[in-house]
């Protein structure tokens, strides 16, 4: 495993004004690329960097490439809503730090085993051509459902997880059984996607989030959530503080920050500092 600089000499290196050499236990001798160049793809600028997009099985994809990759090619994978309130979000930050960036769009489909097994398997194509076998998972609104559920189910393929107004818990939202608003149609869409015969089938399932944090807490991913106090769609209540309460149990490390008076929007943090210095300090260290 490769040991991340503190972050304050890591946004120095991404100003290029740090030659970074090899140091025993710290990096590897030697920046090997990542091989990101797919067959029939474009490019385009993403957030002031190169982002390649391609069609991977059948799927739209892309990855974005850093100016100056960190040795291990660490990354961020924003598993939906990549382009919404993206630079409150890290993202932006995280690639003029070193990292890359990657997104597979698997539609609105909950987390549900298809969808983590079609994450997996692009997982695995980004780590075979170079990068980081823990990635940094970016979970925004109903994106938890799919960081946390492909964590429990592939503890060793992840660093951290973000979540920002992270949905934890399919009960809560979509399902509405708690104090939050749901989304009937969402949730009969979420039955769908996972095969629910009915309700209780749903409400039965132990790989809800919430229900599923013993293989993080034993595999010791880091997880940092951002939560509007005063959210009605997704309470905090019912979701991140619920799960930072089960995991602390669980001998996990989690960090929470709050945010009084916000609801569901804006996501992410007027600076997200916070967020990064998490990630960097965690992402690719030593488990």
């Amino acid at each position: 495993m490769f040991r991340l600089l503190p972050p304050a000499t890591l946004r120095t290196a991404a100003c290029g004004m740090l030659v970074l050499l090899a140091l025993p236990g710290i990096f590897p001798a030697a920046l090997t690329a990542a091989d990101l160049t797919f067959n029939g793809g474009s490019s385009d600028q993403w957030h002031g960097h190169t982002r390649h997009s391609f069609s991977f099985d059948g799927t739209p994809a892309w990855v974005v490439i850093p100016e100056n990759a960190l040795p291990g090619n660490p990354w961020s994978w924003c598993l939906m809503f990549p382009d919404a309130f993206t630079s409150r979000c890290a993202a932006p930050q995280l690639l003029s730090a070193g990292f890359h960036h990657a997104f597979l769009d698997v539609g609105n489909s909950f987390g549900s085993p298809a969808a983590i097994a079609r994450l997996a398997a692009f997982h695995g194509e980004l780590v075979r051509r170079g990068l980081h076998p823990q990635p940094a998972l970016i979970g925004i609104s109903r994106g938890g459902l799919y960081a946390h559920r492909f964590a429990a189910e592939h503890p060793e393929k992840v660093g951290v997880i973000y979540g920002d107004a992270a949905v934890c818990d399919f009960k809560s939202w979509p399902g509405g059984r708690g104090t939050g608003k749901g989304s009937p149609p969402d949730w009969l869409a979420l039955k769908a996607a996972y095969g629910f015969a009915d309700d209780a089938a749903a409400l039965a399932y132990p790989g809800n989030p919430v229900d599923a944090l013993k293989p993080l807490a034993a595999a010791g991913i880091k997880l940092i959530h951002v939560v509007g106090d005063d959210d009605d769609v997704v309470p905090p209540q019912e979701n991140a503080l619920l799960v930072a309460s089960r995991y602390r149990a669980l001998g996990g490390t989690i960090e929470l920050i709050h945010k009084p008076g916000i609801g569901h929007h804006p996501h992410g943090l007027d600076d997200p500092t916070p967020v990064v210095d998490f990630i960097l300090r965690h992402a690719t260290a030593g488990r």
